[in-house]
């Protein structure tokens, strides 16, 4: 792949991009440009992509017999959050984009640049919550087990 500079985001195939190589990806980004790209038209077709993948990349084994509704908020400044919901249930991690309505066991509020942090393993929920970047409101223990429901990839 070419140096990380010379990559044009905006037209990077996110779909094709491997979980690892994401990963990397995010993990080579400075800071600045991360949030400059995930303020950008493409913010929403990458968490798409993002939330897509969590169903495939769901451990069933280590949620076991759980039941939990948790809502995402992903903020951008002054704009409205994008909001997506994943249900554990059954064995299955199902996504919806949107908010249901229903009441979910954690609500998870973040920036755009620390979601990507978070689900390409380059930060740690732990960190990102006592750094303030993290809102948990509900089950904080489900929200310190999430990572481990997930194939999450080593930068």
């Amino acid at each position: 792949m070419a140096a990380l500079d010379d990559i044009d985001l905006e037209l990077l195939d996110f779909g094709s991009v491997e979980p690892k190589e994401f990963a990397r990806i995010v993990r080579d980004l400075p800071p600045r440009r991360i949030a400059e790209f995930m303020n950008g038209a493409q913010r929403r077709r990458v968490l798409d992509e993002v939330f897509h993948r969590m169903g495939t990349l769901f451990k069933p084994e280590s949620a076991g017999r759980r039941d939990a509704l948790i809502r995402w908020r992903i903020t951008a400044g002054d704009e409205a959050p994008d909001v997506y919901e994943t249900h554990i249930a059954n064995g299955a991690c199902a996504v919806t984009a949107e908010d249901t309505g229903r009441t979910p066991q954690l609500t998870l509020t973040m920036a755009a640049p620390e979601f990507l942090k978070l689900v390409s393993g380059n930060a740690s929920g732990p960190a990102l919550f006592f750094t303030r970047k993290l809102k948990v409101q509900g089950d904080i223990r489900l929200a310190g087990g999430l990572t481990y429901f997930f194939d999450i990839p080593k930068p």
